[in-house]
């Protein structure tokens, strides 16, 4: 737990966490991927108080065969919500299976200057083994092989971001020097499975080192700024928070709540007759708002903060910001994100040091 106000994140990648949520969206179906449909729904998310909004990607389509659903890059989807916002930060989860982590690190970095300081990255593994084919790779099996490779790849991926110095940029005119050479700095990391010299194409961001989420064990402690606890019961969560060993965690949610035309146990009835729900491991909530509002104010006590999967999220993404996130606000609970604050203030992360500074 942190000193600083619970922090509440949302997921709007797709129409909801239910297969079948795009049943009960308030758009036409070819409007999902539209500029206006995702710029709608980060503008209601940056006016309820949320403090980030997530976008799950993948190197596969999702959906189930024969019927996978289309999406754009997160790394395009978070670029263009970080220009239109101001305090909302954004989270795109990218895989380190078979990615370059050359091309993440500047990917991550130009969203953190888009921004101004208000990005992070979910550190996610592709266990599926098409995946390859669109890298020219051999596959990546078994537990072991996805977490060293993850590994790898965030320790490439941060060391890049400090490869530059602050003030490598010196811009002076009267002696036509642009950088100073001797703060870029080589990496010179050396893996199984590829190298990486370096320095980064991209300066160093405004927050030198964006927060980094990944799924609690994944990744080795050391790397991750905040890890994700998956766990059915809220014991499993506090037992999962209490045994982290990262500076903050955030509890995974799915939630499905009741609306003025139906309760939250109609609505997951109605979607379930197309096909179940299915069971990811986390932890879920059907009920009222004022329900949920308890919910999370008890989490608060062991938690820096979740991620929410609403059940369908043009419905759920309405409640939540008419009755949930005010509860929370005028029980002092959480905050509404500050003008000019990063994310890793938000968070109460320190200021990023500089492994190659003096």
């Amino acid at each position: 737990m942190s000193d600083t106000t619970f922090a509440l994140g949302i997921e709007i990648d797709g129409d909801g966490s239910h297969p079948a949520a795009w049943r009960r969206a308030h758009h036409p179906p070819d409007q999902l991927l539209t500029p206006g449909r995702l710029r709608g729904v980060a503008e209601i998310a940056e006016r309820a108080g949320f403090t980030l909004v997530t976008i799950e990607d993948d190197l596969q389509p999702p959906g189930r065969h024969p019927d996978p659903v289309g999406r754009i890059g997160a790394v395009e989807r978070a670029a263009f919500i970080a220009e239109l916002t101001s305090v909302l930060s954004v989270v795109p989860t990218i895989s380190t299976t078979y990615t370059e982590p050359f091309h993440v690190s500047s990917q991550l970095a130009s969203i953190d200057h888009i921004g101004a300081g208000r990005a992070g990255w979910i550190v996610a593994a592709s266990p599926d083994p098409r995946s390859p084919r669109a890298w020219g790779r051999a596959v990546v099996s078994g537990e072991a092989r996805l977490r060293q490779e993850a590994t790898d790849s965030v320790r490439v991926v941060r060391g890049l971001w400090d490869s530059w110095e602050d003030d490598a940029v010196v811009r002076d005119v009267a002696t036509s020097r642009y950088i100073d050479r001797d703060r870029l700095h080589y990496i010179d990391f050396v893996g199984e499975t590829f190298s990486v010299k370096g320095p980064a194409i991209v300066p160093r961001s405004p927050q030198g080192q964006l927060v980094v989420f990944a799924p609690n064990g994944l990744l080795p402690p050391d790397q991750v700024d905040v890890a994700l606890l998956s766990g059915v019961s809220v014991e499993a969560v506090k037992t999962a928070a209490a045994a982290s060993q990262t500076p903050r965690t955030f509890a995974e949610i799915e939630v499905a709540l009741d609306t003025p035309t139906a309760t939250a146990s109609e609505r997951v009835a109605a979607l379930d007759a197309h096909g179940r729900w299915p069971d990811r491991g986390r932890l879920r909530y059907v009920g009222d708002p004022a329900g949920f509002v308890a919910l999370l104010r008890d989490l608060a006590t062991v938690l820096a903060g979740v991620r929410i999967h609403p059940l369908v999220l043009d419905e759920d993404l309405a409640e939540l910001s008419r009755l949930v996130i005010p509860a929370l606000i005028i029980a002092r609970t959480a905050a509404r994100p500050l003008p000019a604050a990063s994310l890793r203030s938000t968070l109460g992360l320190p200021p990023a040091d500089n492994q190659f500074a003096a």
